[in-house]
């Protein structure tokens, strides 16, 4: 006997008062979502960029069948999957972890691939009783404030991205002498690099927004890095302004779904002492322009 489809008819969208970010109740995602219902959830993610759904204490399985609804899975490099879950990262941090916290600088899920995750969903399974925030920027907002010539500057430009700095041969987890739960996978193949647009468009919204980040962005085509480097720290410094923040509060048993393609995130520590447990899995994108 096949399960039923989970109907929605109170499914309500709130959305943080900047409209970047929501939070969604009324679903049991526990269930295949009707056709209507998916897409009521896929035109919310693509309005606010990151939504929440609290109270969904999802299964591995659950959430591996709710990943699929939204597309096909990504492929996560360099970062050892769940034995008998290959799509599943466990995001874990024992209590007497001394190692920085996982995810700690600003990123965009693997923006050094040639195709990167549009959607990124973790679901929150132990939360410490504090910090562990995670910080999204709206990179659409933030290219939408820049000037007119400043856009007509980085219109043609292409940035080169690398997973180098934090997962390649000289790169920070290569360096790491702390004990780590998780298994981080140093290869050689993170220090490739490939270049994306550096202003890409929203295959859904047809909004422009900033492609790069501090951790995965390491120049721009055909400059030479100190050129680089001042127009990508200028971005960073301005896309990560407080007016184009939201600072999501985790609680237990909630699932957070995010879109690559127009934000970064930065996952913050401060709960030292506590265990954390996280689930994780991506979704396939396109490549971007």
């Amino acid at each position: 006997m096949t399960q039923a489809l989970a109907a929605a008819p109170d499914i309500v969208v709130t959305p943080q008062p900047t409209g970047f970010g929501a939070e969604i109740v009324g679903l049991d995602l526990s269930k295949p979502l009707s056709p209507q219902v998916l897409a009521q959830v896929k035109a919310a993610w693509a309005s606010h960029s990151v939504v929440a759904f609290p109270d969904q204490p999802l299964s591995l399985e659950a959430l591996e069948a709710f990943t699929q609804a939204i597309g096909p899975f990504g492929v996560d490099p360099f970062i050892a999957p769940m034995a008998g879950h290959p799509n599943v990262l466990e995001l874990r941090r024992e209590p007497d972890e001394k190692a920085t916290n996982f995810g700690a600088g600003w990123h965009s899920d693997w923006s050094f691939q040639k195709t990167p995750p549009a959607a990124t969903l973790l679901r929150s399974q132990v939360v410490p009783p504090v910090g562990g925030d995670t910080l999204f920027a709206d990179c659409s907002r933030a290219y939408d404030a820049l000037s007119d010539a400043m856009k007509a500057m980085l219109a043609p430009l292409r940035a080169v991205h690398s997973a180098t700095r934090a997962y390649g041969t000289q790169g920070v987890f290569a360096k790491e002498t702390e004990k780590r739960t998780m298994e981080i996978i140093v290869s050689s193949e993170a220090d490739k690099t490939l270049s994306h647009p550096l202003v890409r468009t929203h295959p859904v919204t047809g909004r422009k927004a900033l492609f790069v980040s501090p951790t995965y962005t390491v120049g721009i085509e055909g400059m030479t890095l100190k050129e680089a480097h001042a127009i990508l720290g200028f971005l960073f410094a301005h896309m990560t302004q407080d007016e184009f923040i939201y600072r999501h509060n985790w609680r237990k048993d909630m699932l957070l779904m995010w879109d690559n393609r127009c934000t970064v995130h930065l996952a913050e520590g401060g709960y030292d002492g506590h265990l954390r447990v996280m689930h994780r899995t991506t979704v396939a994108g396109d490549a971007p322009v």
